[in-house]
């Protein structure tokens, strides 16, 4: 009997994860290729043989996603699998429709065959889009967490750039790993503020072996999800979040959706800045596909720390970069606080940027007049310096969740923002958890 022929539809996180706890070691199937999307530069490279297991003494190769027809034809593929996020419905139909069209099958696979169980108590923290506010309520349970007196572990949604077999299992518990482990700006924001909390964050490819070391240290596991991805582990409580400046979203895209679907808690973040018809669209589609879930009403509350350089001033405002490319924001932190701080213009940078940045508008032209921070590599940081000194204005205002000024040179005064989540009303995230505490 020949065996099944499969490409895993990727972006270099959930696809690995899917091959790992479904395919890997299955005699009955062959997994000929990884196509790859949405994170720049990934495409070309190989998922390691040593990550494979046995079948594959080459590797799996990972090609760029225009190649899905001739990889399908050349391959004579039996099965597509659909294994990234953030996709509007549309999208993952037309994806869809390009596999059937080439002769192939076309599915996606749920959460008992790809949710790991843990040894320990899991809180998953998720959202049904991407900037929708989960890194501050992942911070708070966190902090609820350690204020209980539990050892906390965090694991995050992998983010493997770079050598995926030296990112097999990674550790971060104090800043230096950051260098050790090479990251990206896209991977310091998201590790970076677990360290400062004095909490021990893992990531990397093989999200069992890293369940397993984290399981070694921890009282609690907490996944903190991205890219509005499902939990890859089996959770003891689902906190979800929604986003009322993207209404209709939560039942839109995929697989945010199921996150909705499947949450014990429903946070609506931002609900200081949405307006409220809006939040209440969002309040009515969670009641309607998840009736039982507990719904906690938040705001994202700013700080500035020297609001004097944005009052009056023209200022460059720097985005976190997924919030505004696959996210489809038009508006984050950085924005927000400088409307509210008195800012008199937003300076245009699109007739600034070079290199990466020159692609990323051109790929994704509805970021209008806000910079994303991209930082997927050396080369793309330098092009974010470049264009950022290129830009004539009075001072730059951060809205990314670590100091860009540490890594790359910003020659204009500049100001932080900083944001946390702050509940409106009972319950809070810290009762929730309290609660889950002591049932467990």
């Amino acid at each position: 009997m020949s065996k099944q022929k499969i490409i895993i539809l990727g972006a270099a996180g959930r696809d690995f994860h899917n091959f790992n706890t479904c395919y890997r070691g299955n005699d009955n199937v062959e997994v000929v290729a990884f196509t790859a999307t949405q994170i720049p530069d990934i495409d070309g490279r190989k998922y390691p043989a040593s990550l494979c297991g046995p079948g594959y003494p080459k590797g799996i190769p990972i090609v760029a996603e225009e190649e899905l027809e001739n990889l399908i034809k050349k391959h004579k593929v039996d099965e597509c699998v659909l294994s990234y996020s953030d996709l509007p419905y549309d999208t993952v139909m037309h994806l869809g429709s390009r596999v059937m069209a080439a002769g192939a099958k076309f599915s996606m696979l749920g959460t008992t065959p790809t949710q790991i169980k843990s040894t320990k108590p899991v809180i998953s923290v998720c959202a049904v889009r991407t900037g929708c506010g989960k890194s501050q309520t992942t911070r708070e349970v966190v902090k609820a967490l350690l204020d209980a007196g539990k050892k906390v572990v965090s694991v995050r949604h992998p983010m493997p750039y770079g050598d995926l077999e030296a990112q097999k299992v990674q550790r971060f518990a104090v800043l230096e790993d950051l260098k050790k482990h090479k990251c990206t700006i896209e991977e310091m924001e998201e590790y970076e503020p677990h360290i400062a909390m004095g909490s021990v964050i893992y990531a990397g490819v093989d999200y069992e072996a890293i369940l397993r070391e984290a399981e070694k240290e921890a009282d609690v596991i907490i996944w903190d999800g991205g890219n509005n991805d499902m939990s890859f582990y089996k959770s003891d409580l689902e906190i979800v979040v929604v986003d009322p400046l993207r209404p209709g979203h939560e039942i839109s895209y995929y697989p945010g959706e199921v996150n909705l679907r499947t949450a014990d808690v429903v946070v609506v973040n931002k609900v200081d800045s949405a307006y409220p018809e809006d939040v209440e669209e969002v309040l009515e589609n969670t009641r309607k596909y998840n009736p039982k879930a507990q719904i906690i009403l938040a705001a994202s509350a700013l700080l500035v720390d020297k609001p004097e350089l944005i009052l009056g001033k023209k200022v460059l405002v720097v985005e976190d970069g997924p919030t505004l490319t696959h996210g489809e924001m038009q508006i984050g932190a950085g924005t927000v606080a400088a409307q509210r701080f008195g800012a008199a213009e937003l300076v245009d940078p699109r007739s600034n940027t070079v290199g990466s940045i020159t692609a990323t508008y051109e790929k994704y032209p509805y970021i209008g007049t806000l910079l994303p921070a991209m930082g997927y590599g050396d080369q793309q940081m330098k092009d974010l310096e470049k264009t950022i000194s290129n830009v004539k204005c009075d001072s730059v205002v951060i809205g990314t969740p670590i100091d860009l000024g540490r890594f790359i040179k910003i020659k204009q005064p500049s100001t932080r923002v900083y944001y946390e989540l702050s509940e409106i009303g009972k319950p809070t995230v810290k009762d929730v958890v309290n609660n889950f505490i002591k049932k467990k």
